[in-house]
């Protein structure tokens, strides 16, 4: 067992993001450790942990065994004697319902920040958190990449209930072959979850473009086999988001979005989202999109009494619509950030601060 086998997304790219995690985790350092020995833990990211010699720690734990092995990022053992001072050394990165991932522990006293959407009853302590985070933006920094956060309903995407279809919207429900050719492409209707989706237009391109700059998370208020399912259509070569998908109850606050369970440094983070209330505490990271109203329904609840895109059997432009013109704006903030003619160093440098310079 590993944590990609048990990712919540399984697939080969989510295989990748849990992997750097296995190999981050199995790595832990001291905190005294040098840079030098971050670069010799970022080289050997591609290790795995397997978890089956975790249950096998826990079981030579529990019979008394002496002399256990510890995992090292080098996979050599520890000559440690005795399991209360094994305890006492290993800094229990993580933890996986409970058991460290590092030495196999069973504990009580289990703490740090949820990330179930990684691994099912998955938490990470906040000083590993910290190193995870330090490491991992080295890498992106070296290909140039920053994160980029993306909400789902009103940003990247439109869905309604099919109850809630009106009259006017009633060709929607025609076959595919009728349907208008800017619809056949990004209008799905979703029988088993009883909702339509229409996919944002320009959505595919931005995507496409922006991850050649950013590595990019979603993150919905809406439950997880929602956002798993949209996740589909937007990506379905699975190429862009890995495991990094966050929904409603992998959040640590209700009713709030917040970057507490992104492995990304705040400084290296940018947001985009329709809903500036849920982002209470990350305001300078976000930046706010006009929202997407394809469906009649997504205007009522807004306050609108007007007929909706749908119903007007019109859409955003492709060549002049709100992707588009965020795009422009992730490009040249990202651009001045990564400007070489800037005399700091690239660790020491904020997005936030360049953000401000196009949006507030």
């Amino acid at each position: 067992m590993s944590l990609a086998e048990d990712s919540p997304v399984h697939s080969s790219s989510s295989d990748d993001f849990a992997s750097f995690l296995e190999a981050e985790l199995d790595g832990t350092s001291n905190p005294s450790s040098d840079s030098e020995e971050v670069t010799e833990e970022e080289e050997n990211v591609d290790g795995g942990l397997d978890l089956e010699r975790v249950k096998r720690r826990k079981v030579e734990l529990s019979q008394g065994t002496e002399n256990p092995k510890s995992f090292s990022s080098q996979g050599e053992p520890s000559q440690i004697l005795g399991s209360s001072l094994k305890e006492d050394i290993c800094p229990h990165p993580a933890d996986i319902a409970g058991m460290c991932v590092k030495c196999g522990q069973k504990r009580d006293d289990v703490s740090g920040v949820a990330f179930g959407y990684i691994h099912k009853n998955f938490r990470i302590n906040p000083d590993e958190i910290a190193r995870i985070r330090n490491i991992d933006l080295q890498k992106l920094l070296r290909h140039k990449k920053l994160y980029l956060v993306l909400d789902l309903d009103h940003t990247l995407l439109n869905s309604a209930r099919l109850s809630d279809i009106t009259v006017e919207e009633g060709y929607l429900n025609g076959r595919s072959d009728a349907l208008p050719d800017t619809l056949k492409t990004s209008l799905f209707r979703l029988n088993w979850m009883q909702m339509m989706t229409k996919l944002r237009p320009f959505v595919h391109t931005f995507l496409k473009e922006a991850s050649n700059l950013f590595e990019m998370y979603i993150y919905t208020m809406g439950e997880r086999p929602y956002a798993l399912e949209m996740a589909k259509l937007l990506d379905p070569g699975d190429i862009y988001f890995n495991s990094k998908i966050i929904a409603q109850g992998d959040s640590t606050q209700r009713h709030q979005k917040g970057l507490d369970v992104v492995l990304g440094q705040e400084s290296a983070v940018l947001i985009l989202d329709d809903t500036e209330v849920v982002w209470a505490k990350h305001k300078e990271n976000l930046i706010l999109m006009e929202r997407y109203h394809f469906f009649a329904s997504s205007c009522k609840n807004f306050g609108f009494n007007c007929k909706s895109l749908s119903e007007l059997k019109t859409d955003e432009s492709e060549t002049d619509g709100a992707l588009l013109t965020v795009l422009k704006i992730l490009q040249r903030v990202h651009s001045l950030f990564f400007d070489e003619e800037r005399k700091d160093k690239l660790e020491d440098r904020d997005v936030r601060q360049v953000k401000s310079r196009f949006v507030g």
